[in-house]
């Protein structure tokens, strides 16, 4: 099914988590939380969804936000006008995560995106990567403004901007 799956719990346990976002839902949210974030989870989800729906589809368009631009048919990544090289396993990972922009992808979907769905779930050599990642994309890596640790359960790259 393409419509969106967002999951409001009292379970905030690491484990509940997994277990809700590795069975398929899209977003995960335990009490309390506000009307305002719960409308704009709510509103990504379905701007996820109306951009599958789409014949163009996500990887046509690139990726904005914050001065950072993913090109996924050209493979380049600019950020303010200056071009970042990536890896191409670093690419993996930060395609993936743009293309599931405003989504928390868990450390399991990403290492088998990366290194294949038999490897082993050692999340030490992700988060190497993902230092690397950041030290490249973002500004300031101690305070990321793109890529998002979701602890305990994977990470999240920032929303489209609006336009």
């Amino acid at each position: 099914s393409h419509i969106p799956i967002v999951l409001l719990t009292a379970k905030t346990s690491i484990e509940s988590k997994l277990e809700g976002l590795e069975y398929g839902a899209d977003d995960y949210i335990t009490k309390p939380f506000g009307n305002s974030e719960l409308l704009a989870r709510i509103r990504t989800a379905l701007r996820h969804v109306n951009r599958l729906k789409t014949d163009t589809g996500q990887t046509n368009h690139p990726y904005r936000s914050h001065g950072l631009i993913i090109d996924f048919q050209k493979r380049l990544i600019t950020r303010d006008g200056a071009e970042i090289h990536l890896t191409q396993n670093e690419f993996k990972i930060v395609s993936l995560l743009a293309q599931n922009c405003g989504q928390v992808l868990t450390y399991d979907r990403l290492i088998a995106h990366v290194w294949g769905p038999y490897s082993e779930n050692d999340t030490t050599s992700l988060r190497v990567h993902m230092a690397n990642i950041r030290r490249k994309l973002e500004p300031n890596p101690s305070e990321p403004m793109y890529i998002f640790t979701e602890i305990g359960v994977g990470y999240r790259m920032v929303d489209e901007d609006e336009t």
